[in-house]
């Protein structure tokens, strides 16, 4: 077009607003977006009761955190349900992806976080129900424990937010088979492992002696200890462990009555010993990719050593000393 000559394209009216690469939102399904809404509000209602003080009763005389961390394995067990759902129905979309991202996050990065805190501010404040008891350690506190502690929490939801998103972009397929080995700990296993431990730390521990009265070495040290706990899940989602996708590895699928039967069985301790079988579980996963990273350099290095060892003499060469001259 010469310069000067009239444009013939339209010009948009003032104060209106072009919105460009907008698509459409596709039709959404009912009923996994509520089983993945059900999981966001189980993560919101453990926030919730682990922000009470550890005197504070809920349901069939639990305490607050026992609360809470059965409503992460409710946040869990729906997490585990949606997706199921959702390809059984041929309803997976974007949308529930994302949903399902931010409702994991959480219930999986912010309530476990936030239960450790409850849990070492108790023992901080040297148990008791009044004064400090019921406060959570921040980094406005003059204790440099307690800052270092609030950091651990604040690096697992961190943790927990990359790992959520770096699993979005590396999984665009709903597929299956695209499900079979995760890259880093997955988020899941993360929170059940801190609250399967602070479940076992409360089932154990945490009696009503311990709540009101000064905590004993042994609690504490136990408390001291999920922080760390804490800290290794955090550096796990963020790696590049592969870790088995437990559900679509060992239970998806057709498989045989003998195989069903070994699946079926482990199910008995966890009705007898629920905390302890469930921290048992979370912790084996939690390590069973650096156990399986470590074990191929500890063959080689065995190897190694088996073969810079000397070799044994044979039976055949004769002794060194006066026998030898003996006819």
């Amino acid at each position: 077009m010469r310069r000067g000559a009239p444009s013939l394209r339209r010009r948009r009216p003032r104060g209106t607003v072009r919105h460009r690469g907008r698509r459409p939102l596709p039709p959404v399904s009912v009923v996994p977006t509520i089983i993945t809404l059900g999981n966001l509000v189980a993560g919101f209602a453990a926030i919730h009761y682990a922000s009470k003080p550890l005197d504070a009763s809920g349901p069939w005389g639990w305490t607050s955190l026992t609360v809470a961390g059965a409503l992460i394995f409710v946040g869990m067990f729906c997490d585990a349900v949606d997706g199921s759902v959702a390809r059984l129905t041929r309803s997976t979309s974007d949308l529930g992806a994302q949903l399902d991202s931010l409702a994991d996050l959480v219930s999986f990065g912010v309530a476990p976080a936030f239960m450790m805190l409850r849990l070492v501010s108790h023992m901080l404040a040297g148990g008791g129900v009044d004064g400090s008891g019921g406060a959570i350690v921040g980094p406005e506190t003059d204790s440099e424990l307690a800052k270092v502690l609030w950091a651990v929490a604040a690096a697992y939801v961190v943790a927990t937010a990359l790992r959520l998103a770096r699993f979005n972009v590396e999984t665009p397929s709903a597929a299956v088979s695209d499900h079979m080995v995760f890259r880093g700990l997955p988020s899941p296993g993360a929170a059940g492992a801190i609250a399967s431990l602070i479940l076992l730390h409360q089932h154990l521990l945490g009696g009503p002696d311990a709540i009101s009265g000064d905590p004993g070495p042994l609690s504490k040290a136990f408390a001291f200890a999920i922080p760390g706990v804490t800290l290794a899940c955090a550096a796990g989602m963020v790696s590049s462990l592969p870790y088995v996708h437990v559900m679509n590895r060992y239970v998806a699928g057709g498989r045989s009555f003998a195989y069903v039967v070994r699946i079926v069985l482990p199910l008995f301790p966890l009705m007898l010993w629920f905390q302890e079988t469930m921290a048992v579980g979370f912790t084996a996963y939690a390590l069973s990719a650096p156990l399986r990273r470590l074990r191929p350099r500890w063959r080689r290095g065995a190897g190694r050593a088996a073969a810079a060892a000397p070799a044994p003499e044979s039976a055949s060469t004769p002794p060194d000393g006066p026998d030898t001259l003996r006819p």
